[in-house]
């Protein structure tokens, strides 16, 4: 935990408003209590819902080939193939 300034318990408490909007911003913080390091305060990673068409043209470019017989004979492998009748005794 280098790099990150260190706030006390305490000034996480008394300062949290002036503190989270640090973070929102980015910044991380170490939080400490008694002088020993509890913890980090970072900010979330932002999940992205789309990706660029030529984003994800060049990702697979670098793809492996699949061979779609072996998927299909995997997929085969472990399905049940056979539709159970509820009335068969």
């Amino acid at each position: 935990m280098t790099g990150q300034p260190e706030i006390t318990q305490r000034d996480l408490r008394n300062r949290s408003k002036e503190i989270m909007d640090a973070v929102q911003r980015g910044q991380s913080f170490t939080v400490t209590r008694d002088g020993h390091s509890i913890g980090e305060l970072i900010p979330l990673r932002r999940r992205r819902r789309f990706v660029p068409r030529e984003e994800f043209a060049a990702m697979s470019r670098t793809a492996p080939d699949i061979s779609l017989d072996a998927f299909r004979a995997d997929q085969d492998s472990i399905a049940e193939q056979e539709a159970d009748d509820p009335y068969a005794r």
